[in-house]
């Protein structure tokens, strides 16, 4: 069974609910018919009353609707969204009127237990996806910083079979510190096991490898992370600073790297900064012909998962089930 075979056939146990912010697109509307088509999950489309054609399109596919312009929840949202921003200059009217976006309703869902996930991001940007998701559920305990990460699933490389590897962070936090890196590549350690189920091999990524490259910034940026890792996880398999080519395959690992505990087995890649682990997924996915799978949010207390703007129904319906493996309501 292939991987997102796989992660299907697990979500498809939960019997999980998934709420949309973005009814009014045809692709979310896609996704959402094919997820409860094949019996993955159950979608709530949350509308937009100033959407009148899409909301019509969501209701016409005769799945669960919520109207926040209506909804009893809505003032409770309200009132969360005004207790995280007053202090940031939210005023009361502020927060009503943003109790009535779709997006930010559709986080609400999953923070009140009403759903067990939030995808969004076809249509919105990152940005809003990320200020709702922390203002109304924030990161978990002992996480400082919330990131993303890019499950790739790509062609055999070292062995004969297709591989998937975390790509992370390739959509948040553009210049991370060693403290940031550290809680990155624990966030996606922690994901990848619920939703991959194998044991994160962890590298973090860099121009050079055990110092190969000298003393620069970068380096010693990553050199720290790895320590603070080892000190706050010590049951993690990590190494680093290692090059991408040490941290994934073993000849050159032994060369590079001799007695590394990841030893050519990486398969959590940390990158150094936004810029590399961005270029590096397009990279990946248009070259190898690997398939991306994300961004998926890592470190909320909560499952959200944001989408790029290019995504087409198949990756938000792929999204949609690997974020629900991240609930908690399901590892407890």
């Amino acid at each position: 069974m292939s991987f997102l075979s796989g992660v299907c056939a697990r979500a498809a146990k939960l019997g999980a609910r998934v709420a949309f912010g973005e009814a009014g697109d045809e692709r979310v509307l896609e996704a959402a018919m094919r997820l409860e088509k094949e019996g993955i999950a159950s979608p709530i489309l949350v509308i937009d009353p100033a959407d009148a054609a899409g909301s019509a399109a969501a209701r016409k596919t005769g799945l669960e609707c919520v109207d926040p312009s209506n909804d009893p929840r809505a003032p409770a949202l309200a009132e969360a969204l005004l207790k995280s921003r007053a202090k940031h200059g939210m005023t009361a009217a502020e927060a009503e009127k943003l109790s009535q976006d779709p997006l930010a309703f559709a986080i609400w869902l999953v923070k009140t237990g009403a759903a067990d996930a939030s995808v969004g991001g076809a249509v919105r940007t990152t940005r809003e996806l990320m200020h709702f998701s922390l203002w109304l559920i924030g990161p978990a305990t002992g996480v400082k910083t919330v990131s993303s990460a890019f499950y790739m699933v790509v062609p055999p490389f070292r062995g004969s079979e297709e591989e998937t590897l975390t790509y992370t962070d390739c959509s948040v936090v553009p210049n991370p510190t060693d403290s940031q890196l550290a809680d990155i590549a624990i966030a996606a350690a922690d994901a990848r096991r619920k939703i991959v189920g194998d044991e994160p091999r962890v590298a973090f990524l860099s121009y050079s490898t055990k110092g190969s490259g000298g003393d620069g910034p970068s380096i010693a940026t990553v050199q720290s992370a790895v320590a603070i890792v080892r000190a706050r996880a010590p049951e993690l398999a990590v190494d680093g600073d290692l090059q991408a080519d040490a941290a994934l395959i073993a000849d050159i690992a032994s060369r590079k790297s001799p007695g590394s505990p990841i030893a050519g087995r990486a398969n959590v890649l940390v990158f150094p900064n936004l810029d590399a682990g961005n270029i590096a997924y397009k990279l990946t996915e248009r070259l190898a012909h690997a398939k991306a799978i994300g961004p998926i949010l890592q470190g909320l207390a909560m499952p959200v998962s944001d989408l790029s703007r290019g995504a087409d129904p198949d990756a938000i319906f792929h999204v949609a089930a690997l974020t629900l493996l991240q609930s908690a309501r399901f590892h407890t």
